[in-house]
């Protein structure tokens, strides 16, 4: 998205200040960390035929027992959307189930046995690529993380912030 900054603006972000940003930029950091987490627990999952974010929609499924698109997106933090877009594979392969709930405006998820059997294969999988996450950091490292993550994801309870004005 092209947005354009007052020649003010654009002249006080010297070379510096971009360094900065890309140093320590909260986003793209946490960004990159996820992309190469995910691509380590993809691969080790890969003989299982799952994504990991495929595993952790079954695994949070699964905790969650039947529970409705809304629920569950906001377990995993993630929009509708992009929850129902990752739904459609594992509900094409049989492994989650989703049907009309009783008022016929909500829609109800649920791992089925076929999904439950991919999760209890997988899971040694994923203890693969954990055991070497938690190994890389070392435990106390790793728990503090997971305080880290907490906190980050506490961010969501805030509700949509609202948009900065611009300045034109």
């Amino acid at each position: 998205m092209y947005m354009h900054l007052p020649d003010a603006v654009a002249k006080n972000l010297d070379a510096a200040r971009l360094r900065e940003v890309a140093r320590a930029c909260a986003c793209t950091n946490l960004r990159k960390a996820a992309r190469v987490v995910t691509q380590l627990f993809d691969e080790a999952l890969a003989p299982s035929g799952l994504r990991a974010t495929q595993f952790t929609l079954l695994v949070t499924g699964r905790l969650m027992g039947e529970s409705t698109i809304n629920e569950l997106a906001e377990r995993m933090a993630m929009d509708r959307t992009t929850l129902s877009r990752n739904l459609k594979p594992l509900m094409r392969s049989g492994l989650l189930e989703v049907r009309a709930g009783e008022d016929g405006r909500t829609r109800l998820v649920r791992v089925t046995p076929a999904g439950q059997q991919a999760l209890e294969e997988a899971y040694p999988f994923w203890q693969q690529a954990q055991q070497e996450i938690v190994g890389v950091l070392g435990e106390e490292r790793y728990e503090a993380r997971l305080g880290d993550v907490a906190r980050t994801l506490s961010l969501a309870a805030r509700g949509p912030r609202e948009a900065p004005s611009r300045t034109t």
